[in-house]
């Protein structure tokens, strides 16, 4: 599948490091290196703008390194990027370590993986059917 992409930064286009990779890797496009304290979050601009076929969605993740290393994550993980939405990826990233964390231009900051998605259309019923797990959730499923 193709997808139309615009960059505006100097940096190379998202791509997958291994034939089985699920995710591209996305860098930062600033500036100035942007420094991030305990618990602080910030939009980290990446300079792309994509064109989504209807049906797909973009997901913005954590880079596993990044959070492992550093304590820095994406705050809504996933993210989603809709079809639609033709203006600049942003990576809203946050700070959970104890120590400052700054971004610098070109760093690789989250992955984005293309996912094929469904619509769903509600069916209003009075009841639900009946399953061996029923009402059950939050580690209900587990063992002990």
């Amino acid at each position: 599948m193709k997808i139309n992409i615009i960059n505006t930064s100097e940096h190379e286009l998202p791509h997958y490091e291994t034939l089985a990779s699920a995710g591209m890797d996305l860098r930062a496009k600033i500036d100035s290196p942007i420094t991030l304290k305990p618990l602080e979050r910030a939009i980290v601009k990446t300079g792309l703008f994509i064109e989504l076929p209807i049906g797909f969605e973009a997901q913005v993740r954590p880079r596993s390194g990044l959070a492992a290393k550093k304590g820095v994550t994406v705050l809504n993980a996933p993210g989603t990027i809709d079809a639609d939405y033709r203006g600049e990826i942003g990576v809203i990233l946050i700070n959970l370590s104890q120590e400052e964390f700054s971004v610098e231009n070109g760093e690789r900051i989250a992955q984005l993986v293309i996912a094929k998605h469904e619509r769903a259309e509600w069916n209003l019923v009075e009841e639900l059917s009946e399953t061996k797990r029923g009402e059950g959730g939050f580690g209900s499923t587990g063992t002990k």
